[in-house]
C-alpha cells in the first residue's frame, strides 16, 4: 500500500509540474531566450514519458494489490480441466518461475503425459499457499509435485524466515494430504555467480538448510523428497554453468536433468513411496 501512494504522490507531482510548465504565460518569457524551445519541448516529452511510466507502474501495483496470489493467472485455464479419466496419473507441477518456464521458455514439459503445469513467476510459498486450492486440490490430481522457497528466500513478497517458509510447505502438504493427493517435495535448486550475481539474494547455506529440513520432513510423514540440488552441483558446490542461462534458471541443458528425476519422484509417490528421489538417492542405491 505505501508502494502505491508513493508512485500516485509521484505521478501527481510530475503532472503538476507538467502543467506548471505548460501554464507560463508567453507575455512573461524572455523574448531573447526563443532559442531553448527545442530544450523545453525535450524536457516536456521527458515529463510525459515519466508520468507515463508511473502510471504503468501505478496499474501494476494495483492489479497486484487487487490479486496479490495472482489466482487470475489459471482461473480460465482451470475451467477448461476436466475431470481426471479412469486410471489417469494426473500430476500438478506447483512452483515459480523454474516452474513456470518448464516447457514454455526452455525445456519440454513432459509430453504426452497427463501433466498440468500451475508454476507462475516471482512467487512465493504464502502465495501458492493461496492459490493451492484452486490450482491443484479441485484438479483433482494424484500427486503434486511442489518446488518452491527461493523467491521467499531472495524476500520477493517481504522479508522472510526459514521457518515460516517451512510452515508454508507444511501448510500445503498437509492440504494435499487429507484431498488424497500424494505429496513430491522438491529440493531448491541451487545458485551460481558465473553469469550475474544470484548468491547475494539467495544465500547458498540457506538453500542448503531449507533442503535439509525438507528432506526430513518428507521421511517423518511420508513424502517424496525430490533432490534436484545434487544433480545440478559443480565442483564448487554452485549450479554448472552449462545447465543455466543466469545462474538462478535452468536452460535446455538443466530441465533435461531435472525431466527424468522428476518422472521417478513421480512412480515413488504414486507407489506410495516414502523417501528420497533424485541423484543422492541414485548413488545410494548402486
Amino acid at each position: 500500500m505505501k508502494k502505491t501512494s508513493h508512485l500516485l504522490f509521484s505521478l501527481l507531482l510530475l503532472l503538476w509540474c507538467s502543467g506548471a510548465s505548460n501554464a507560463q504565460s508567453p507575455s512573461t518569457a524572455n523574448p531573447t531566450q526563443a532559442a531553448p524551445q527545442t530544450s523545453s519541448s525535450n524536457g516536456s516529452t521527458q515529463t510525459q514519458t515519466d508520468a507515463a511510466k508511473l502510471q504503468a507502474d501505478l496499474q501494476r501495483a494495483q492489479d497486484k494489490l487487487n490479486d496479490w496470489p495472482n489466482l487470475a493467472r489459471y482461473r480460465d485455464a482451470n475451467t477448461q480441466v476436466p475431470p481426471p479419466a479412469a486410471n489417469e496419473q494426473r500430476v500438478v507441477f506447483m512452483g515459480d518461475s523454474i516452474t513456470d518456464g518448464w516447457g514454455r521458455q526452455h525445456g519440454k514439459f513432459f509430453p504426452g503425459k497427463p501433466y498440468i503445469n500451475r508454476g507462475i513467476s516471482g512467487q512465493t510459498t504464502p502465495q501458492m499457499l493461496i492459490r493451492f486450492r484452486p490450482d491443484v486440490i479441485d484438479l483433482k490430481p494424484q500427486v503434486v509435485l511442489i518446488l518452491a522457497g527461493t523467491n521467499d528466500l531472495a524476500g520477493n513478497t517481504g522479508p522472510s524466515t526459514l521457518e515460516a517458509i517451512e510452515e508454508n510447505l507444511m501448510s500445503m502438504a498437509e492440504l494435499a494430504k487429507s484431498h488424497g493427493i500424494r505429496v513430491v517435495l522438491a529440493s531448491l535448486l541451487p545458485v551460481c555467480d558465473y553469469i550475474k550475481p544470484q548468491s547475494n539474494r539467495r544465500p547458498p547455506d540457506k538453500i542448503i538448510a531449507l533442503n535439509a529440513w525438507m528432506k526430513d520432513y518428507a521421511q517423518k510423514n511420508g513424502l517424496v523428497y525430490l533432490d534436484y540440488y545434487s544433480a545440478m552441483l559443480d565442483d564448487k558446490q554452485m549450479f554448472k554453468q552449462d545447465l543455466t542461462y543466469d545462474g538462478l534458471h535452468p536452460n535446455d541443458g538443466g530441465y533435461e536433468v531435472m525431466g527424468p528425476l522428476a518422472e521417478k519422484a513421480i512412480v515413488a509417490a504414486l507407489q506410495g513411496g516414502n523417501g528420497q528421489s533424485g541423484a543422492a538417492a541414485s548413488k545410494k542405491r548402486r
